[in-house]
């Protein structure tokens, strides 16, 4: 199968022939000229290719079903030697992050195998990425090592030819060239341990602001929180629930514009005149006019959306109001689902001037599941949001309503492919009326 090859103007170049059978990846790994070894999650060596057993003299058998630290264990005449310590932390690490993570430039002294208890000085550039399986777990790791040693040595040898053993200048550059790649590995160990304290601080941070003290006589009510991937885990989505007189709750979710510590201020400051709001004023549209009002004296807050719900037991009816957010759906027993959609107005901050919000009812039967969400749940980059509520509603009415709320959400987020995150941070709440 052959295909032509154009410029932008539309010439022919000439053509090139396009594969017809898929690549034989395990072929592709025995060839590479770069060392691989592939690890399990207990560091056993599972696969490894024929450049990493030249690159360390070992055959597979040597290798495959063995320990990575048995094989390659310190070199004990090597007083200074860290190698084995900076590469179990690095593998750590990729099993804890689920990321690729590249090390600093290593010495690790490896066993000869022509020698027993002897060990020969080996440099080495090494990078390790994890592959994850289908639940998103670490199943395999991939050690790429680059051998630098001949370099360095031919190096030496250079040095030692034009004018005998090296100048006192040219080992201690030597010498400090080794140093600062230590300190680069300090360094980035360092900074690795700040972010996770930060990380830490940042999901503590989260957690307060979100929580909700009401959500918890609420068994039939789940709720999940998605940061955006690549975020410290705080972003600008957050959920509600508050409860009020004679057995009624309202429900709500919010969008801050925006990911990180900042967004996650502004969303902390709404959520919670939102709370107040909705246990002062008489529904959930005065609610949303108190918080249009506040949003405009807090920086960041314009365009912000929200939606809450207030859910009536006594009368089965649920009242609510929306302010620039997507609708919530009433998914009902017999598979049939209503968009609320019929009080829908501009974000938060968005009209120059003070005016009423829209508002509206529609009754419920026991049994229905009320599902609020943000907008991260169905906006992809290369569609318009009609097709991804049209995926929504899909996959609610697939699953119907014959799993708890909590099953519920856990499946819908895996149904539509964010189950591990997305992009955009995520907000769900999902309740069984």
């Amino acid at each position: 199968m052959t295909r032509k090859v154009e410029r932008v103007d539309g010439s022919v170049i000439g053509t090139i022939r396009a594969a017809t059978s898929e690549v034989d990846y395990r072929r592709l790994f025995a060839a590479t000229p770069s060392p691989y070894l592939v690890l399990d999650p207990d560091l056993i060596i599972v696969g490894v290719n024929e450049a990493y057993c030249r690159a360390t003299r070992h055959s597979p058998d040597d290798l495959i079903g063995r320990h990575l630290f048995d094989t390659f264990p310190c070199n004990p005449a090597d007083p200074d030697a860290d190698g084995m310590r900076n590469l179990s932390a690095s593998l750590q690490r990729v099993l804890a992050t689920r990321e690729p993570d590249v090390m600093a430039l290593q010495r690790y002294d490896i066993p000869d195998p022509g020698r027993q208890g002897m060990f020969k000085e080996r440099w080495w550039s090494p990078v390790n990425t994890p592959v994850l399986g289908p639940e998103g777990k670490v199943e395999w790791i991939i050690h790429r090592i680059e051998d630098v040693t001949a370099f360095i040595r031919a190096r030496r040898s250079r040095e030692q030819a034009r004018s005998g053993p090296l100048s006192t200048r040219d080992e201690s550059a030597e010498a400090e060239l080794y140093e600062r790649a230590r300190e680069l590995q300090r360094l980035n160990e360092e900074l690795r341990r700040a972010h996770a304290r930060e990380r830490q601080v940042a999901i503590t941070l989260q957690e307060a602001m979100l929580h909700s003290p009401d959500l918890a006589r609420h068994s039939d009510v789940a709720v999940r929180y998605l940061p955006a991937i690549g975020s410290l885990n705080v972003c600008g989505d957050w959920y509600d629930t508050v409860d009020l007189p004679d057995g009624r709750f309202t429900v709500a979710v919010g969008d801050v514009v925006g990911h990180g510590l900042e967004a996650a201020t502004v969303m902390g400051m709404l959520r919670s005149a939102l709370s107040a709001a909705s246990r002062a004023v008489t529904g959930p549209a005065q609610a949303l006019e108190v918080l249009g009002l506040y949003a405009r004296s807090v920086e960041g807050a314009l365009a912000a959306t929200a939606v809450t719900a207030l859910v009536d037991p006594r009368s089965r009816l649920i009242v609510y109001s929306s302010a620039g957010h997507p609708p919530p759906v009433l998914l009902h027993p017999d598979r049939t689902f209503e968009l609320l959609d019929q009080a829908t107005d501009p974000p938060l901050g968005a009209r120059p001037e003070h005016v009423p919000r829209p508002q509206a009812g529609t009754n419920y039967r026991p049994g229905d599941t009320l599902v609020l969400y943000t907008d991260g749940l169905i906006e992809r980059h290369d569609e318009d949001i009609d097709s991804g509520l049209a995926r929504l509603t899909d996959a609610l009415t697939a699953f119907g309503s014959g799993m708890s709320p909590h099953h519920l959400a856990d499946a819908l987020l895996n149904r539509l492919g964010v189950g591990r995150g997305a992009r955009d941070d995520i907000a769900l709440v999902v309740v069984r009326l």
